[in-house]
């Protein structure tokens, strides 16, 4: 990384395998389908959505029902409440009702106002209103996230 600016999609061979680095996690991981997705999710809110990188956790952890689950990505608010978990599938997986359960778990814990959910070739994005979702036709951006 050079100053502020991130560095995306720098892949390299490591102990036989592919890998991507991650400029959020700051280190190398391995370049699965699932993270294809991810890398460029995460470029997605940072670079276009105007998510402040230090705002977004990637693989982060959370409680559901008193087990250890880890949510793909999860973007905070200036405030440091959730403010967006992302659920992302590789691109072979569709987005089916068990996927949308999934991040509807990690919104019981996290209460987040908005999910997405992305396998790279189909995206959902939803606002929570109360008990319901309501599927919206556009990705938001941080200050739209923040209410601005």
């Amino acid at each position: 990384m050079d100053g502020n600016r991130l560095t995306w999609f720098k892949t390299e061979e490591r102990e036989g395998k592919r890998c991507v680095y991650d400029p959020l996690r700051r280190r190398f991981v391995a370049l699965t389908p699932e993270e294809e997705v991810r890398q460029r999710v995460l470029y997605l809110l940072v670079e276009h959505l105007h998510m402040p990188a230090g705002l977004v956790a990637v693989e982060y952890s959370v409680k559901v029902n008193g087990l250890d689950k880890r949510a793909d990505v999860v973007v905070f608010g200036t405030d440091g409440r959730p403010m967006m978990v992302v659920e992302c599938k590789a691109e072979s997986v569709t987005l089916s009702q068990a996927v949308l359960e999934q991040a509807v778990r990690y919104h019981s814990a996290l209460r987040p106002r908005f999910l997405l959910l992305t396998n790279g070739k189909v995206t959902y994005c939803y606002q929570v209103e109360g008990q319901s979702l309501r599927p919206l036709d556009h990705l938001p951006d941080f200050a739209e996230m923040k209410g601005e």
